[in-house]
């Protein structure tokens, strides 16, 4: 005759350590759950897979999101004189880089940024090129005098023959 062990048969040292294992389980359950993704995103948001400068004029800055409010611009590009510019989209977390940009609004600039792959969500930005700093760039014709011009001395014309 084999004897079934129910939980009513089962001693008191043994069923709290039965309602002890099960807590565990879902604490470490609960640890997976909700710190490993908290981990991953704070790790993506401190490393970056490539950062840079990119130089052009701002075009836009603009708050978007319905819940995560996040600040997103545009840099008109130009490579070559007379072709079509190459837009670089970004976005800026930091709330007084995001007031420089407003303040450099259609004006040249170079913005420094930090290539952040791996996020989860659009909470964090709409693009994966997040602005840490910018910087006016000015040119000749665009509110900085010219250099002056090289001057190639020319020789006198020679005597004319007679």
């Amino acid at each position: 005759m084999t004897t079934v062990v129910t939980p009513m048969h089962l001693s008191p040292g043994l069923r709290q350590r039965q309602q002890g294992g099960a807590k565990t389980v879902l604490l470490i359950a609960l640890l997976v759950v909700i710190v490993l993704p908290v981990l991953y995103v704070e790790l993506m948001l401190h490393w970056s897979y490539s950062s840079g400068e990119r130089a052009g004029w701002l075009q836009k800055l603009s708050r978007k999101g319905f819940v995560c409010k996040t600040d997103e611009g545009e840099l008109s590009m130009i490579a070559v004189p007379g072709a079509a510019p190459e837009k670089f989209y970004f976005t800026v977390r930091d709330e007084a880089v995001a007031r420089q940009i407003e303040q450099l609004m259609g004006h040249r600039v170079s913005l420094h940024y930090e290539q952040k792959i791996g996020l989860p969500t659009s909470c964090f930005g709409d693009t994966q090129y997040f602005v840490t700093a910018v910087q006016a760039v000015e040119e000749p014709g665009y509110g900085m005098p010219a250099a002056a011009p090289a001057t190639v001395p020319v020789p006198p014309p020679a005597a004319a023959p007679k």
